[in-house]
């Protein structure tokens, strides 16, 4: 694979394995050169139940990838969610070193080390360390304070830490195909990148991905993220109270959400019907849309609901005007942004993959939002033209998330 302008984004759905391969222009446009894409059968509410089968799926998708591309894929971005993850707030002190005063990137990664000392279980591991703003002498709102002039550097930030069960498990199951782990990235923060402005990220928006399995909730502010938090329901909940509703199999069910399904029965007529077929496939009876949307609305409902709770007790309710970004896979349901604007109480638009040429077409859809969000992730780190840092002396999930944290640290910090 051409390492100098080609980067691979995996994501791992509950319901589907996404590998996108794509061209890194100058300029940092994204041309999509091969899409891959395979049923996952080893995941659940967004976490790995069974390796062996996520690896198939793995392999599967890059094969399909590979196929189309005609690139040979051996480094990945790869995604981690479930309802594992949380977030958490920080704040790191720290002296400058230098005797002029001048702050330089050794200040930086002090503070940032500084700020990464929060009381977490054994069973927690640190996935990202975003920092927010940096003060130097108590003058904040400093993006970038490497080169200035002070006594004193502190740093808030926003780290994100997971389940280390689970990021083992997700690193076992994509390195059983062969494949390298560039980085590890919380969906959500990847998906922002794909569908959010840079306006709505400093204005204040809270982004909302509804995947199969779990709904993610991140919530940028100033140009950062200030929150995040994982739903352990998604599109599969909607799926199977129509396979019960209905008394249709799942797959039917999921095939009926797809192409009719609608989150308002009031906008739909009464007398519009569809055909279903029973389980075991021996009677076919007929449905009226509106009916189909009655079972559909209360889930969906309750999603909205529990999302609403989520932003409420990350205290920034009232510090949202950008207003919320609907993506994902379930993103698509017709009525969802007029439903979501009457729970949410805030404006509310649908977040498709945005600046991507090439085979974009077969992507522009909410479901490959986090697929697109890692490539993206990708195109940045290429455009440092360096690689990430590595350090033989920790054990090799600390390498790996030392090397994470200082590509990010580059990354958040440029």
């Amino acid at each position: 694979m051409p390492s100098g302008n080609v980067v691979v984004g995996l994501d791992l759905g509950t319901s589907n394995v996404v590998v996108i391969v794509a061209k890194v222009k100058r300029g940092g446009q994204l041309d999509i050169l091969g899409v891959g894409k395979a049923e996952s059968l080893g995941m659940r509410k967004g976490t790995i139940v069974d390796i062996e089968k996520t690896s198939a799926a793995i392999h599967k998708a890059v094969e399909e990838a590979e196929r189309m591309s005609g690139c040979k894929i051996d480094r990945v971005f790869v995604g981690i969610t479930g309802p594992h993850i949380s977030s958490v707030n920080n704040h790191g002190v720290v002296a400058v070193s230098n005797e002029k005063g001048e702050i330089t990137p050794d200040d930086v990664q002090r503070a940032l080390q500084a700020a990464k000392v929060i009381a977490i279980s054994q069973d927690k591991r640190i996935i990202h360390i975003l920092p927010r703003q940096y003060i130097v002498d108590g003058f904040d709102g400093i993006s970038d304070p490497v080169g200035m002039f002070g006594n004193r550097l502190e740093v808030e930030t926003s780290i994100i830490v997971g389940a280390r069960a689970s990021i083992q498990n997700t690193l076992k199951s994509v390195e059983k195909t062969g494949l390298k782990v560039e980085a590890l990235v919380f969906n959500a923060l990847a998906a922002s990148e794909a569908v959010l402005q840079p306006a709505e990220k400093e204005l204040g928006t809270v982004l909302v991905d509804i995947g199969a399995g779990t709904t993610e909730i991140a919530i940028f502010r100033e140009g950062s993220l200030v929150y995040a938090a994982v739903i352990p329901i998604g599109g599969d909940h909607i799926t199977s109270d129509l396979a019960v509703g209905l008394r249709t199999p799942i797959y039917q069910a999921e095939k009926v959400k797809i192409e009719e399904g609608c989150v308002l029965a009031d906008l739909m007529p009464d007398d519009r019907y569809i055909e279903i077929p029973s389980v075991g496939g021996q009677e076919v009876r007929k449905v009226s849309r509106k009916m189909l949307a009655s079972i559909i609305e209360p889930r969906v409902s309750e999603i909205l609901t529990m999302t609403k709770e989520k932003i409420k007790s990350s205290g920034c309710s009232d510090l949202l005007p950008g207003g919320a970004v609907i993506t994902g896979g379930s993103a698509s349901l017709q009525g969802l942004a007029q439903l979501a604007e009457e729970i949410l109480e805030l404006p509310v638009r649908i977040g498709t993959p945005q600046n991507v040429g090439g085979l974009g077409d077969i992507v522009n859809s909410p479901a490959y939002s986090t697929a697109i969000g890692l490539v993206c992730f990708g195109a940045k780190r290429l455009s440092f033209g360096e690689e990430m840092a590595s350090d033989e002396d920790e054990p090799m999930l600390g390498g790996f998330f030392y090397r994470l944290r200082n590509w990010l640290v580059n990354f958040f910090t440029q």
